[in-house]
């Protein structure tokens, strides 16, 4: 069966704490959830702020191959004649070729909110769809804080309904608008309006209860064909039915079609696409798309994983755009190194003492608090030191920084010293900080013999305190990203103190990056790969 798919990141997602996007972010979107096969986009609502008027505006440019733009608004004011509504003639001049308009269906809302009667909300409702009717307007009517409605008033509820379906409308969304409403209950009452209304029946979920999803696929279960909902499940409160996991359910797990199954593999690209925008991390957890939905820690489940992957994975991850990870920690078993030297033909390079050596060592650092899983450059330099074991290019005799505190702000001082193969080298410099005044002398000391090592930039620096009651004696763990302009991948330090665990990764992404010119494997870096998208 085609579901009908309607995507409000633009319009509630943005309502969503922390999220924000710019016209142009608004315009982009618009332009990546067509090319996904989204079948409307909802922008946002032009009479209520001029961000949203000039994206309608500028949205006119647009060259929309499949999903229809539409506006959003409520019914006219109680005290306007619905030709007279500002907010309705703004819908109209956004000349968009549908339009969502939502209405009360509480009566709660009708009397507290409105302040009308039950009888004039229905004119209400009628007036403004037969006016966006008679301007030549696909309509989508939401019935606002229906299910609510529908438990305290049931007969109003249902005529809120028929005045929208009397008056033309397209389609009628049954909106679970506080969230609070459970699958059971849901499902129930879709199946008695379905019994009443025929048509294009549509949902709109809220996610206060955490089943908006659950909620979204109960109603299709009962004949809805018209779903809504907002990329990686952004929205007010606790969010809006997050679309990506239910356009990957009906397609795979109900065998519905909504964007189809050959674009469904871009699903977790457009997942990702849209978080960078909005400037917030995708979850790791967020199932289908997130980096963490088919990612294997344990070593029973690697092992089994390696022989058939249905034996822990629900869907193949292509089928979604995602992709099997298998995790290196103190968890993993043999299976997961050998996992990851397989993948790409390393496996025979190293010997079985090798491999328990290698597992060992990781399991160590584990212990001693380094995560591996976030800094895939440690891993790799462990494994070309296991695959090259004589490989060595300078010692650390000293080091010494020092910050210094001067109007109208600090900086910092070090000294470098290191044995390389061609001798002593000693280097002073300063920074804008301790780990870059280091930085800078480390470079200065190996600059002559590697030149190459000037193209690694850092990029990021976390710190986390591991052990905090301890106070300021904690042990801290140090996430440093690098980048060389075709790749990005992290390094790790642990120490009580922040600037030998600073100096400590920044040692090994220096080694790293000599192993990588020195070797020239390709095979080497494919095999630990940075697992860190970038869009």
């Amino acid at each position: 069966m085609k579901i009908f798919t309607l995507d409000t990141t633009l319009r509630d997602g943005t309502q969503g704490e922390a999220v924000s996007f710019s016209v142009d972010d608004k315009l982009v979107i618009a332009q990546k959830l067509d090319e996904l096969g989204i079948d409307y986009i909802e922008g946002g609502w032009p009479g209520s702020n001029p961000k949203d008027e000039e994206f309608f505006r500028r949205a006119r440019d647009l060259r929309l191959k499949h999903a229809r733009l539409t506006a959003f608004g409520s019914t006219r004011f109680a005290r306007n004649p619905v030709h007279e509504d500002r907010n309705v003639a703004k819908l109209i001049e956004a000349q968009t070729p549908a339009i969502a308009v939502f209405g009360k269906s509480w009566d709660l809302h009708t009397s507290r909110a409105l302040g009308v009667t039950e009888e004039q909300n229905l004119e209400l409702v009628t007036d403004t769809v037969a006016y966006l009717k008679q301007h030549g307007r696909e309509v989508i009517f939401d019935a606002e804080h229906f299910f609510d409605g529908y438990l305290h008033n049931p007969d109003f509820a249902l005529r809120v309904l028929e005045a929208a379906k009397r008056a033309g409308a397209d389609v009628l969304v049954l909106c679970d608008t506080n969230g609070g409403t459970l699958p059971a209950r849901l499902s129930e009452i879709c199946a008695e309006v379905r019994k009443r209304f025929d048509g294009v029946l549509g949902i709109h979920a809220h996610n206060d209860s955490d089943v908006a999803v659950a909620n979204t696929l109960a109603a299709v279960e009962q004949g809805f064909t018209h779903v809504h909902g907002c990329m990686n499940g952004y929205g007010e409160r606790c969010g809006n039915a997050n679309l990506c996991s239910v356009l990957a359910n009906l397609e795979l797990k109900l065998g519905h079609t909504t964007i189809g199954a050959e674009k469904l593999q871009s699903l977790a690209a457009v997942a990702r696409f849209v978080a960078e925008l909005a400037n917030l991390p995708l979850r790791r957890d967020q199932p289908y798309v997130g980096q963490s939905a088919f990612a294997h820690k344990g070593g029973i489940h690697v092992s089994a994983v390696l022989k058939d992957s249905a034996t822990y994975e629900h869907v193949s991850p292509e089928a979604v755009g995602n992709r099997q990870r298998v995790l290196v920690s103190d968890l993993s078993g043999r299976s997961n190194i050998v996992y990851k030297l397989q993948q790409h033909g390393l496996a025979d390079r190293l010997t079985e003492d090798a491999r328990r050596i290698l597992l060992e060592r990781i399991k160590q650092m584990e212990y001693e608090g380094y995560e591996l899983e976030a800094a895939e450059g440690t891993f790799e330099l462990l494994v070309r030191e296991a695959l090259n074991p004589g490989v060595h290019f300078f010692d650390v005799e000293s080091y010494e920084v020092t910050t210094r505190m001067q109007a109208p702000g600090s900086r910092s001082s070090a000294s470098v010293t290191i044995r390389a193969q061609d001798g002593i080298h000693t280097a002073t410099g300063t920074g804008h900080g301790p780990v870059h005044a280091l930085d800078v002398c480390l470079r200065k000391c190996l600059s002559k013999l590697y030149p190459r090592i000037a193209e690694v930039r850092l990029t990021d620096y976390k710190v986390r305190v591991l052990d905090s009651k301890k106070g300021t004696a904690a042990r801290v763990r140090v996430l440093v990203e690098w980048s060389d302009h075709r790749k990005s991948w992290s390094t790790v330090g642990v120490s009580e103190n922040v600037i030998e665990a600073s100096w400590s990764a920044l040692v090994d992404a220096i080694r790293l990056e000599l192993m990588r010119l020195t070797e020239q494997d390709d095979s080497i870096e494919k095999a630990v790969e940075d697992y860190c998208w970038g869009v």
